[in-house]
């Protein structure tokens, strides 16, 4: 009983506890709109288009202003191939659900059933305008290349034939890149075609112009990109140059969503 009495008599130790405050000193928050009023567009390097050592920037230019003439032209479109002078794509024309590069192929299929067959790539190119000798060999190495890429399956097709939904299977580099690998339509990569080789004219391409943006697109050792890219170009060349010989910009748009092939054909039953 005594040692709890003396127990109980101890003083109570209690810790004592500190608390250590750290100051902290916050940096100031850096805002969209501080950092553009800080320094105008025009003189931040990171926007700049030309490199001062690498001569090709120079003579290679972009359009600095397609943002202001286009809107989000940096946006693939799936359905219209837009341009500034065209910004919902070509007027009055029914995409059908299909990606512009289906668009572009879909006027080969000349029965409509999704499939295009060697004749009715024969029938195509000869509706537009090419002679018996370009449009027998073109229906031979167009679906000769893109058959078995844009087959359901791993078995080939005895017929040769090209299944529209796979198209964007069958796309080959060394080109544009005006399509991008699923088949829409890239504006800002079709502005390029003009804006870096169109030195004659801004909204045309004269033949060596033209043969210069082919070399210039070559990937590496891709001997198949190079001649069907150079194949595809030098036709269309043949079939859509104006009287001066010049390839005109809304000539190649229509290209790609395949408005032109329908207006060449039309121009043709006239004539």
């Amino acid at each position: 009983m005594a040692t709890l009495l003396l127990i109980a008599r101890l003083p109570t130790r209690r810790p004592h506890l500190s608390l250590r405050q750290r100051s902290y000193k916050l940096a100031p928050r850096i805002t969209m709109a501080s950092s553009s009023s800080s320094s105008p567009p025009s003189s931040d390097p990171s926007l700049e288009t030309v490199a001062p050592h690498a001569a090709v920037t120079g003579e290679r230019k972009l359009n600095p202003n397609l943002q202001e003439q286009l809107p989000k032209p940096y946006l693939a479109r799936a359905l219209a191939a837009v341009d500034p002078s065209h910004p919902q794509g070509t007027r009055g024309r029914d995409a059908r659900g299909m990606s512009v590069l289906q668009q572009h192929a879909a006027f080969f299929d000349r029965n409509g059933d999704g499939i295009i067959y060697p004749w009715e790539t024969f029938q195509g190119l000869r509706a537009i305008g090419c002679g018996y000798p370009v449009s027998i060999a073109g229906a031979i190495l167009i679906n000769l290349v893109l058959s078995y890429p844009t087959q359901p399956g791993w078995m080939p097709s005895p017929l040769f034939s090209i299944h529209i939904k796979n198209i964007h299977k069958g796309k080959h580099g060394s080109d544009s890149e005006a399509y991008d690998t699923e088949g829409r339509f890239d504006p800002s990569k079709f502005d390029a075609i003009f804006s870096k080789y169109g030195r004659t004219h801004p909204n045309a391409l004269t033949k060596d112009e033209l043969n210069s943006m082919i070399k210039a697109n070559r990937n590496m050792y891709d001997f198949i990109g190079w001649i069907t890219s150079a194949g595809e170009w030098m036709l269309l060349y043949s079939v859509a140059k104006d009287k001066e010989g010049l390839l005109q910009r809304e000539t190649v748009r229509g290209a790609f969503d395949g408005s032109l092939f329908e207006r060449l054909q039309d121009s043709k039953k006239s004539a």
